[in-house]
This record gives C-alpha cells, sequence and structure tokens, in this order.
C-alpha cells in the first residue's frame, strides 16, 4: 500500500475517534454542570475540558482568561479554526475519507460523507444550543457507525489495520489525559473519608453531602468512557476511585482502557510488519507488556499523575514512529 493512501485512512480513523472523545468530555462536562457546586469548581471543570486537549493557549487568544460555558462549548464545537473541534474533525475524517474513495467501502464513504453534511446542517440551524446533550450523543453515534460500517463491510487487509491503529493510537491518548485531568480535579486522598466519634452530627451531615457529590463526579466520569455499568458488572461495590483508575487503565476487558488500546494497536502492528519496522513492533510490545503486568497499587504508589505523563510520551512516541515506518514522514 502507497504510504500517502495509509496515511489518509489512518488520520481518517484519528479524526473521527477524536471527535467522539471531544464529545464525551464536554458531555460529561455539561451534566456535571447541573450538578450544585460552586462557581469557581465550574469554571474549573470547563477549564479541565480545555487543558485535557491542550487547547487553553488557543482558548485565551480568542476569548482571554475568562472561561465560560458557552464560550468552552462554542470553541470546541464550532471554530474551525480550532483544529481539535468537533467541526474540524469531521471535516478533516471526511476530507481524509475523500481522498482515499477508492481505498473504502461506499458504505463507509457514505457514512463518512454524510455525517460531515449533516454536522453542517446542525450547525446553521443552531440545533446544538437547543439541546448539547442530543448533540453529544449524535457525535458519539456516527462514530460508533463509522467503526460498525468499517467491522462489517470492508476487507480486514491493510486498509483496514491502519484504520484500527489510528483509532486506538488516538483513543488511548484520550483516556489517558481524561484520568490525567479528572483525577487531578477530584484527587483520590480526597475522597478517602475517615471519623472519628468526636466529630459532631452536622461534620457527619457535610460529610454525606461531600460523599454524595463525588459520587456523582465519578459516575459522570465513567459515563464519559461508557464504563458505567461495566464497573458495576466488574466491581459490584460502590464506585471508588482506585477501581475506576484500575478499569480505565489495567482492564484488558474494557472497550476504551490504555491496555484494551494498546493490545489492538500492537496486534494490528504485528499484521503490518515490514523490514523497518521491528524496532516499532518492539517499543510497542513492550508498551503493552508493562501495562499488562502492572498493578494499580504500583502505579498509585509511584504517582498517577507522573505514570500518565510518561505514557502520553510514550503512545506520542509510538505514533511517530509508525508515521516514520509506514506513513508519510514528518519534516520538522
Amino acid at each position: 500500500m502507497l504510504s500517502r493512501t495509509a496515511d489518509h485512512l489512518f488520520w481518517m480513523s484519528r479524526y473521527t475517534e477524536r471527535a467522539e472523545n471531544t464529545a464525551r468530555m464536554l458531555d460529561v462536562n455539561y451534566q456535571t454542570s447541573l450538578l450544585p457546586q460552586s462557581a469557581s469548581a465550574a469554571e474549573a471543570g470547563w477549564r479541565g475540558a480545555l487543558g485535557i486537549s491542550e487547547l487553553l493557549p488557543g482558548y485565551a487568544a480568542k476569548y482571554g482568561t475568562e472561561v465560560t460555558p458557552r464560550h468552552v462549548m462554542d470553541f470546541m464545537i464550532r471554530d474551525e479554526n480550532n483544529p481539535s473541534s468537533i467541526a474540524s474533525c469531521l471535516r478533516a475524517a471526511r476530507e481524509n475519507a475523500r481522498a482515499v474513495r477508492g481505498s473504502l467501502t461506499t458504505e463507509a464513504w457514505e457514512t463518512a460523507n454524510q455525517t460531515w453534511l449533516e454536522l453542517r446542517r446542525m450547525l446553521r440551524e443552531d440545533d446544538i444550543e437547543r439541546d448539547p446533550a442530543e448533540f453529544f450523543e449524535w457525535v458519539k453515534f456516527r462514530s460508533h457507525l463509522s467503526r460498525g460500517v468499517t467491522l462489517g463491510t470492508m476487507l480486514q487487509d491493510e486498509s483496514f489495520q491502519f484504520m484500527r491503529i489510528g483509532t486506538f493510537l488516538e483513543r488511548a491518548d484520550n483516556t489517558a489525559r481524561l484520568i490525567d485531568v479528572k483525577f487531578h480535579a477530584l484527587p483520590i486522598e480526597g475522597v478517602k473519608t475517615s471519623g472519628s466519634q468526636s466529630q459532631s452530627q452536622s461534620a457527619d451531615v457535610e460529610l454525606d453531602s461531600e460523599q454524595e457529590l463525588d459520587f456523582y463526579h465519578w459516575s459522570s466520569i465513567l459515563r464519559s468512557v461508557s464504563a458505567f455499568e461495566v464497573y458495576r458488572k466488574v466491581y459490584r461495590d460502590v464506585i471508588k476511585p482506585e477501581r475506576v483508575a484500575e478499569l480505565l487503565i489495567l482492564r484488558p476487558d474494557m472497550p476504551r482502557s490504555l491496555l484494551s488500546c494498546l493490545i489492538e494497536v500492537d496486534d494490528n502492528l504485528k499484521v503490518l510488519a515490514n523490514e523497518q519496522s521491528a524496532e516499532t513492533q518492539r517499543y510497542s510490545g513492550k508498551l503493552r507488556a508493562d501495562l499488562q503486568y502492572a498493578s494499580i497499587q504500583e502505579i498509585l504508589a509511584s504517582g498517577l499523575h507522573g505514570f500518565l505523563t510518561q505514557f502520553l510520551d510514550r503512545v506520542n512516541n509510538l505514533g511517530g514512529r509508525i508515521s516514520k515506518d509506514f506513513l508519510i514522514p514528518v519534516v520538522d
């Protein structure tokens, strides 16, 4: 396969996944903003949404230092000057699909094209402002549809494998960013509460209120990656932050976990192996093994933020190696 074709397929899938991830992140922030909370906590949540995608400088250049829900939503949904906005991602996905129309089935192309056309209509008619939650569900559904059509209609050849690699590299990157930002906003220590018999009844009430609010926040984080029902099925217990971290990092059977994503990337890389990719395969296999044989206790003891920062660096490095070995070389 020509490296240019592989590059378009790879990025088509990455942009589709990125649009879905952005919708998920905005949805959880929108739902969380409806909970009773202070103005500073609400602003921190929206600022965190920008921070996940490293968009704070771009946002500040356009809107200044004040972070408001309306401006964040506008910047991350419709702003075509923001390369990570949903509109920019779906447009880029469609353009990459159009460039390799011959490598896609009719159904796969029509799905990408119709998604973009429908989004343009929704932006013109301001459907998004009327019901943001419904719009986010639509974005997620179109991404699910794109993957389903790919699985159901395309030959599982090199084209298919490059699309899968793009999807799961993007998903791993986003899940790691989400965990890092949200666990900083709600530190694990902050939800481990302990009491003594000398505490007053009013303190107990305040503690119960904090724990209830924490439950809704952790629930929203799980829902943002479609993991709430999965958590209940796996752990059958109250939501505990260390178990949320374990589910989203180390569970191979959780579709959006870091380990699950790396398994998909590594398996598809093995199928695509060529004469110059041995080092990239070794690097991918080591990253997979480090997750496969890790424990959440070790990760938390050494520092979750440091672990996730290192993971993001390694995933980005892996993406660069894949580009060098298979795709259009990136010129520095």
